[in-house]
C-alpha cells in the first residue's frame, strides 16, 4: 500500500467513526413485567367488584378512563363517568340489594404492555323488582384497560352480557 492509499483508508475510517457517533444507539425498551401487569388489573377488577358490592357508584366508575365506554345487556351504552354513574345508581333503584361474584378471570397483556383485557364470568344476585323473589344472573364480562400517563390502569371500555338461564334439562327417556 502506498503512504497516499494508507492515509485515505484513515480518513475515511475517522470519518466512519465520526459518523457513528452522531447516532447514538437507542436504548433498549426495559422488558414488559405482564404478571406483573396481569396481576394489577386483577386486582383492580376484584375492587372494582367490591365497590359495586358496597353499592359505592363513583367509585364504580373511578376505575375507568375519561372517555370509558360501558355496555350493559338491556341499556343504552353509558359514556364517560357521570353516565356510568347514572347508569350504576338506575341499576340500584331496581335492584337494591344487588350482590356480584366474578370468577375464571384470565387477563391478557398486549406485548407492548400499555394495553390489557380481562374476561370473567360474574354472577349477581339480587330481588327481582317485579316479582319480589330472590333472582341470580350469570354474564360474560369483558373489560379493556389502558395504562395512563400517570401510570395508573383504567377501563377504556367494558361489555357485560347476560348468558341468560341455562338449557332445560333433556325430558327423561320412557321405557
Amino acid at each position: 500500500m502506498t503512504r497516499l492509499q494508507i492515509a485515505g483508508a484513515a480518513l475515511i475510517g475517522s470519518m466512519a467513526a465520526s459518523l457513528g457517533g452522531c447516532n447514538p444507539a437507542t436504548p433498549a425498551k426495559p422488558a414488559v413485567d405482564t404478571a406483573k401487569i396481569a396481576d394489577a388489573i386483577k386486582a383492580d377488577a376484584t375492587q372494582r367488584i367490591a365497590d359495586v358490592n358496597a353499592h359505592d357508584a363513583a367509585k364504580v366508575a373511578s376505575h375507568d378512563a375519561a372517555d370509558a365506554v360501558s355496555m350493559f345487556h338491556g341499556r343504552p351504552s353509558a359514556v364517560g363517568p357521570a353516565a356510568i354513574v347514572a347508569s350504576f345508581k338506575q341499576t340500584l333503584a331496581n335492584t337494591p340489594d344487588l350482590h356480584v361474584t366474578m370468577s375464571d378471570s384470565a387477563v391478557d397483556v398486549a406485548a407492548s404492555g400499555d394495553l390489557a383485557v380481562i374476561r370473567s364470568t360474574t354472577v349477581a344476585t339480587f330481588t327481582d323488582a317485579k316479582t319480589k323473589k330472590p333472582a341470580t344472573t350469570t354474564s360474560n364480562s369483558l373489560a379493556g384497560y389502558k395504562l395512563q400517563g400517570d401510570g395508573s390502569w383504567k377501563i377504556e371500555w367494558s361489555v357485560v352480557s347476560d348468558v341468560g338461564p341455562p338449557p332445560a334439562a333433556a325430558p327423561a327417556a320412557k321405557g
